[in-house]
């Protein structure tokens, strides 16, 4: 598999995957990405350069979005000082669930964070989807804090306010990472 950085031509792919993850998180009753992401502000984060592929020879596998910008009132200034990456967006096809790719997605993150220079690998999961958080730990996040108070980026009430953090380090992921910073790398 191969991980490269997402084109605008990724953008209805990454529509998809979410409105695919949406009915998943339905299905177990958590109302996590019921609202549509607004495509405009998605393909920002293409054109920043912020969004990863993760293919498999024609398909596509998942997503990830990795940024050094971290959302408005998660991270404490003393936290905010240290270098850290963000992680946005995770997510798997529901074809390749069960094979922890978002596991090794995760390991591509931190062992790219760790190249940039920075320490931690962070990032904010759903309040109320206890499921997904406990994932997070154990994929060897430690649990900072939950924020409930203050208005998500969209405009909305924040309901993504449990953060985490685990530092940032290489990691066997096992793909070929054709992506400009680690470009021909495979761990």
């Amino acid at each position: 598999m191969i991980i490269e950085s997402a084109t605008p031509a990724d953008l209805s792919q990454l529509l998809a995957f979410r409105e695919e993850a949406a009915g998943w998180l339905s299905a177990l009753g958590s109302d996590q990405w019921s609202r549509p992401y607004p495509a405009d502000k998605l393909l920002a984060t293409i054109e920043a350069g912020t969004v990863f592929m993760l293919r498999d020879g024609s398909e596509t596998v998942g997503t990830i979005t990795l940024t050094p910008d971290a959302e408005d009132g998660l991270w404490t200034p003393t936290e905010l000082g240290e270098p850290a990456r963000y992680i946005n967006k995770l997510t798997v096809s529901r074809v390749y669930a069960g094979r922890d790719i978002g596991g090794r997605l995760l390991n591509w993150a931190g062992t790219r964070a760790a190249s940039q220079g920075a320490r931690w690998l962070r990032l904010d999961a759903w309040t109320a989807n206890e499921r997904l958080q406990r994932y997070y730990l154990d994929h060897g996040f430690t649990y900072v804090r939950t924020v409930r108070e203050g208005v998500a980026v969209n405009g909305g009430p924040r309901v993504s306010g449990w953060i985490a953090q685990r530092p940032a380090v290489p990691a066997e992921h096992g793909f070929e990472d054709a992506t400009a910073v680690g470009a021909a790398a495979t761990y």
